[in-house]
């Protein structure tokens, strides 16, 4: 997965995944999540500014998981956060791209699973250290 190198998306763009799961949500499942979510949310998220080729490295997307909490409350299975630079065209079909995370995401989950997906796209900078 990480070993090809990539020419275009590592342009400082860095989409932020928040995983919430509820405890009925599987080890499977949030492994399936873990593994499917960053292209999921790469093809989401891809606009001219950012454009995605398919090829992810290291630090292109990071995603971070918790589980709700007895005094949370948490009404869904799986709650997917994404963060990621705002951009003009990236912002004129939100609801679209929310839309297409939300879809993918119950394909990988178990029916009757409740998925929620809140995507945020704030004015934000990056920096990181090179992987060379």
């Amino acid at each position: 997965m990480w070993g090809r190198r990539c020419a275009v998306w590592h342009a400082g763009r860095v989409p932020l995944i928040d995983i919430t799961c509820a405890p009925r949500v599987s080890d499977d499942s949030k492994r399936r999540l873990v593994e499917e979510l960053p292209h999921i949310v790469s093809v989401a998220v891809a606009c001219a500014a950012e454009p995605y080729d398919g090829c992810l490295r290291p630090g292109d997307v990071l995603v971070r998981f918790r589980s709700a909490e007895p005094g949370d409350r948490f009404d869904i299975d799986v709650l997917i956060e994404v963060k990621s630079k705002w951009f003009e065209d990236r912002a004129a079909d939100r609801d679209h791209r929310a839309a297409h995370i939300h879809d993918e995401v119950a394909r990988i989950l178990p029916a009757g699973h409740l998925v929620g997906v809140y995507l945020s796209l704030p004015v934000a900078a990056w920096a990181q250290t090179d992987d060379d």
